[in-house]
C-alpha cells in the first residue's frame, strides 16, 4: 500500500513536502508538488499546510494502571486488569502515540494481541510488574493489613541476590523490553517515605548486570539524588520521575549516559483529581513533597547534558490527562526540546532505531497537526479536529478517534 501525504510541514523547516509511505515505512520526502493523481493504487492525504510530526512516544506508560492505587488494581481479576489495559492503549493511539513503553505491568497476551493487531493501539513494549524490596514502593500491603500477596499485576516483592536473578530471568523468558525497578519511595505506596532509598547496591547491580547480559538495560523509579546516584552508579540506564535530584547528581546521570523520564503530568493530575480518583491522604501528602520540584529538576537536567525524555504515568481515570504532559513538559523545556523528548529521545532510549525520526527508511508511524505547531503550539497536546495518526503506513486515528 502506497499512502502520500501533501502539502506539510516538517516541525523545523517552513517549506512544504510531500511525504510518500511504502510497505509501512517512509519512502520519499520531496517539495510539495501540489495538486494532481498520485498513482493509480495511492491514497492521498491533504495536509493542507499543516505539521507532520513523528509518532509520539510515550515512555512512561502504564496499560494496566486501571485504579490510582495498587491494591486497589491488584483486587480485580487479570482478564479485567487487562481489557480495561487494551482500551488505554486505543486511547493512546488515537491521541498520537504510535509507541509506548509500560514500565510496571504488561504480560506476553497483552502484546501479542496488540502486536497482532487483534486490538489496535501503539506498538507496545513492557517490563512486566516492577521489582520491589518488601515495604518498598511496589510493596501494596498496607502496615495494618494482614495480607499474603507478594505478586500483583503492576509490582512483585523480591528481596535479596538470588532471587532478584531469577526474577529478571523469569521476565526476560516471557519477553519483556527491559526491567523495571523500585529505587525509591513513591508516592502512592502506603508504608515508604518518599526520601527512602530502596535495594541494596549489590541487588541493583546484580538485575542491572543480568538485563545487560540479555542485551536490555533497567528502568528505576527514583526522586531524591541519593537513590538516583545509587542507581545510576549500579548501571540503570533510566531514572523515572526523578524530581528530587540535585546538581550532583544530574552530573553523575550525564556522565554515566543515562537519561531522565519526567512525568510532570502525574503529579499535576493528582493534586487536582486525586481525591476524587481514590488517592489517599497518605498519597496526596506525597505528592505534595514532589510536584513542585518537577520541572526544576527537567532544567538541571538539560543544563547537565542528561538526556531527557518524556512520560506521562496516570492512572486509573487520570490517563485522559496524557496529551497536557506535553504542555507541562514544555514549560520546562520549550516545545522544540520537549517534542524531541517525546519522539528521538524516547525512541533512544528504547533502542528503537527505526522510529522517533522523520526519514527515508525510518517506520512510518507519524502525525499530522491541523496547523502550523510554531505559531500554535497548543496543537501539539490538544486533540482538534484535523489531527491525523499514521501507524506503519495507514491512517489509524482521524480527530481523536480510531479508524476502523
Amino acid at each position: 500500500m502506497t499512502l502520500v501525504v501533501r502539502d506539510v510541514r516538517l516541525a523545523a523547516d517552513d517549506a512544504p513536502v510531500d511525504v510518500t509511505l511504502s510497505d509501512g515505512l517512509i519512502d520519499a520526502i520531496s517539495p510539495a508538488a501540489g495538486p494532481g493523481p498520485a498513482g493509480d493504487d495511492a491514497e492521498v492525504i491533504e495536509g493542507g499546510g499543516g505539521t507532520l510530526l513523528p509518532g509520539l512516544i510515550d515512555a512512561h506508560f502504564h496499560a494496566y494502571g486501571v485504579e490510582i492505587e495498587n491494591l486497589a488494581i491488584n483486587a480485580h481479576p487479570l482478564s479485567y486488569v487487562g481489557i480495561k489495559g487494551a482500551v488505554r492503549c486505543r486511547a493512546a493511539l488515537e491521541r498520537g502515540f504510535t509507541t509506548v513503553r509500560d514500565v510496571a505491568g504488561g504480560d506476553p497476551g497483552l502484546a501479542a494481541a496488540l502486536r497482532e493487531r487483534v486490538l489496535p493501539g501503539p506498538d507496545y513494549f513492557y517490563t512486566g510488574p516492577a521489582l520491589s524490596q518488601t515495604g518498598g514502593h511496589g510493596d501494596e500491603h498496607p502496615g495494618v493489613l494482614d495480607l499474603c500477596s507478594g505478586h500483583g499485576h503492576m509490582g512483585e516483592v523480591v528481596d535479596g541476590v538470588d532471587a532478584l536473578r531469577a526474577a529478571v530471568r523469569k521476565r526476560f523468558r516471557a519477553g519483556v523490553h527491559a526491567i523495571k525497578v523500585m529505587a525509591s519511595g513513591g508516592v502512592v505506596s502506603p508504608t515508604d517515605p518518599i526520601q527512602l532509598s530502596q535495594y541494596s547496591e549489590e541487588e541493583l547491580e546484580t538485575v542491572c548486570r543480568e538485563a545487560a547480559r540479555r542485551g536490555s538495560y533497567v528502568a528505576a523509579h527514583a526522586y531524591p539524588a541519593e537513590a538516583v546516584r545509587r542507581a545510576v552508579a549500579a548501571g540503570v540506564r533510566s531514572i523515572e520521575h526523578g524530581n528530587l535530584i540535585d546538581e550532583g547528581a544530574a552530573d553523575d546521570m550525564a556522565a554515566a549516559g543515562a537519561f531522565l523520564v519526567p512525568t510532570l503530568v502525574a503529579y499535576d493530575a493528582m493534586s487536582r483529581r486525586g481525591s476524587d480518583s481514590g488517592l489517599s491522604a497518605e498519597g496526596l501528602r506525597k505528592n505534595g513533597e514532589v510536584l513542585l520540584r518537577g520541572q526544576d529538576a527537567v532544567q538541571l537536567a538539560h543544563r547537565a547534558g542528561v538526556r531527557v525524555g518524556w512520560g506521562s504515568d496516570l492512572m486509573g481515570d487520570l490517563e485522559d490527562e496524557q496529551l497536557r504532559g506535553l504542555e507541562l513538559q514544555a514549560d520546562a523545556s520549550g516545545l522544540d526540546e520537549t517534542l524531541r523528548s517525546a519522539t528521538e529521545v524516547n525512541a533512544e532510549l528504547m533502542g528503537l532505531t527505526d522510529r522517533g525520526r522523520i526519514e527515508v527508511g525510518l517506520r512510518a508511524d507519524l502525525l499530522i497537526l491541523p496547523g502550523r505547531l510554531a505559531e500554535d503550539p497548543a496543537l501539539l497536546w490538544t486533540n482538534r479536529p484535523g489531527r491525523i495518526v499514521i501507524q506503519s503506513g495507514r491512517v489509524a486515528a482521524r480527530d481523536g478517534r480510531l479508524v476502523d
